[in-house]
């Protein structure tokens, strides 16, 4: 005998079906007493009565079979609204329908009847059985509408201040009301710049003011937690309020799209924090689709270090684009597992091959490119990491200079069509090894270029958020920490994009290649750091200098106040969209520079204290320490 307990689902059912069986019982009598001025000993009622009640059992039958053909047993009705009323009007007309054609195949048949057909009794009894069913249907919508009500009026939990009286705000006010996933979040007023909805109320919440009065109503109504309610908006809108939003000590969130309401992905838990991007105040970059999926549909393309931050979205945004094949090589081996697992399971069709690789490796390199014969290379392996490369020169100039020239000759030697190279805004006037073996690796590009079939072009781009090794992360995990926030230098600037965006550049700077360029993508107007720190801990919900101390440390070895994109020898010529440019090459003595080259590989190899005296013969713009040794090296080798 199985002592199983049913489930809370099926006693609900049961519940509502007990009830329905009392609602017609309600209804009918109800309906009897009206239709006979409620004079229950009258002569009326006594002979209208055993006609009604004899058809009660009918009404019953028809009442539950129309009720779960309208599914009224597997609605959830902590949520119901307008839908669900209209399903239960519609099923008691059915219900009161089917009643009257009983009663008028009764009284043609002979039997049982009531004495009078009496059409106002049909009107009374179909109001008062849909009012007794929507009562008991919407008692728990009543509930939770009363417990929020209440709690509104609570001191306790965080109070919260939607920008945006629109439909998404109603569909976040919805989502912070039902949710379970979040407690205590009561939002007690609302700001829109539309001043027709002033001083209305939308679900019983005021609209308070404009975008100006968010500071004075934060501090009038107490608030702690800002939520911006304009998916809509363009970036330049997001960041002037979000720039309003951090004079105040809330912590603000950002709604995301409306797509996502429709698509049900959107929760109160996913609502994100706001992300720095959204203090850069641009919209996102868009691309010519087209050119490139003309250049890279239907070919094999390789991308090198494509585990990588620049070259995992490379890949992704490759994948897209409908290549032949997609050779990934990377030599961290987590790297290219996280990626592989990643593009097999949003493009299960992609021919892709990840192949595990040093650039360094030249017969390897070698041997990959024999096999796979690739179209098109994005070359984006590199050390990119400022001061460690200071501490470990050598290991710059193997990995990025010869790495780098590997893939280069292998390029050269099995017919590819295009190399692209990703270099950095650190190559310009470099200060430090990391850039100076990345303007070495924009040299050989351009040499190479003279000497091969293959046109090999480079990209040179600033800082991009997110990546590994980027401030951004850092900050975040300071803050979380509790702080301090550690800047370098109070004036220290950089130019920022975000990695999609920078890849889609270099993925169009690619489609405008001729060879011999060296691409320079716009990277708007440059960023203090400090200022980024500051207006994170902001939105973070604390006070810069209180809760949370910025401490600045020192530029780093190697390190500058700000970045250039040019040099001065070189000058911009445009191309189709505004924001990639190219600068002019600058003459080198290409004898001299690949011999000197050869010296630099034998030297680096040797594990010298300091290769840096050749990298300033090589790269005239290198403004570095060159007597600084190596603090890693194990040779004594001297120039």
């Amino acid at each position: 005998m199985s002592n199983k307990i049913p489930s809370k689902a099926t006693l609900k059912r049961a519940a509502f079906l007990a009830a329905d069986v009392v609602s017609v019982i309600i209804a009918l009598i109800g309906s009897v007493l009206i239709i006979t001025d409620l004079k229950i000993g009258g002569s009326a009622f006594s002979k209208f009565f055993p006609g009604a009640f004899a058809s009660l059992i009918f009404d019953i039958i028809f009442t539950v079979a129309i009720f779960c053909l309208f599914r009224l047993y597997s609605s959830v009705w902590h949520f119901a609204s307008v839908v669900e009323m209209v399903n239960i009007l519609v099923s008691c007309g059915a219900v009161t329908l089917l009643s009257l054609l009983l009663d008028v195949f009764l009284d043609a048949i002979g039997g049982e009847r009531r004495h009078v057909i009496n059409v106002g009794y049909y009107f009374v009894f179909f109001f008062l059985l849909a009012a007794c069913v929507a009562a008991t249907r919407f008692f728990f919508r009543a509930v939770k509408a009363l417990q929020s009500a209440l709690g509104s009026k609570s001191d306790k939990g965080a109070r919260v201040m939607i920008v945006g009286a629109g439909s998404a705000c109603a569909l976040a006010m919805a989502e912070l009301r039902n949710s379970g996933m979040i407690k205590n979040q009561r939002v007690v007023c609302l700001i829109d710049d539309n001043p027709e909805k002033h001083s209305k109320r939308m679900n019983g919440v005021p609209v308070v003011g404009s975008r100006l009065d968010i500071p004075d109503a934060v501090i009038k109504y107490g608030i702690t937690n800002i939520l911006i309610a304009i998916p809509s908006a363009p970036k330049p809108e997001i960041q002037k309020i979000c720039q309003i939003c951090s004079k105040t000590k809330c912590k603000l969130h950002i709604l995301p799209g409306l797509y996502q309401f429709i698509n049900g992905e959107l929760q109160v838990g996913k609502m994100r924090d706001v992300d720095i991007n959204d203090l850069l105040g641009r919209d996102p970059i868009v691309t010519d689709i087209k050119s490139i999926m003309d250049y890279v549909g239907n070919r094999t393309v390789m991308v090198t270090g494509g585990g990588g931050s620049i070259g995992s979205e490379l890949c992704r945004q490759l994948a897209e684009r409908n290549p032949k094949q997609l050779i990934i090589v990377d030599i961290y081996e987590n790297n290219a597992y996280d990626i592989q697992q990643e593009l097999r399971r949003k493009f299960p069709h992609l021919n892709l091959e990840v192949l595990i690789a040093s650039v360094r490796n030249q017969l390897r390199i070698e041997a990959i490119f024999e096999h796979y014969r690739p179209d098109i290379v994005y070359h984006a392996a590199a050390h990119k990491h400022v001061p460690l490369m200071e501490d470990s020169p050598n290991e710059a100039v193997k990995n990025n200079v010869f790495g780098t020239l590997n893939v280069v000759r292998a390029a050269d030697k099995y017919g590819v069509k295009r190399f692209v190279m990703i270099s950095t805004d650190k190559a310009v006037n470099p200060t430090n090894v990391m850039g100076a073996t990345k303007r070495i690796c924009e040299m050989i590009i351009q040499t190479y270029n003279k000497r091969s079939e293959t046109e090999f072009v480079a990209v040179r781009f600033g800082n991009v958020l997110g990546s590994n090794g980027s401030v951004i992360p850092l900050f975040k995990r300071q803050i979380a920490a509790g702080g301090p926030v550690t800047v370098t230098h109070p004036d220290i600037i950089r130019y920022f994009m975000t990695i999609p965006e920078a890849v889609s550049l270099v993925l169009q700077a690619g489609a405008y290649a001729k060879g011999g360029e060296i691409f320079v993508l716009d990277m708007g107007e440059p960023v203090r750091i400090a200022d980024l720190a500051t207006n994170l801990i902001r939105l973070s919900g604390y006070t810069p200098g209180e809760d949370i101390q910025v401490v600045y440390t020192g530029l780093r070895d190697g390190e500058k106040l700000y970045e250039e994109l040019l040099m001065d020898e070189e000058g911009l010529q445009d191309t189709e969209n505004k924001l990639i440019h190219i600068g002019k090459p600058i003459r080198i003595d290409e004898e001299k520079f690949l011999s000197d080259l050869e010296r630099l590989g034998e030297l680096a190899q040797s594990e010298p204290e300091n290769v840096r005296r050749l990298i300033s013969d090589m790269v005239p713009t290198y403004k570095g320490d060159i007597d600084k040794t190596n603090l890693g090296a194990g040779g004594k080798v001297t120039l």
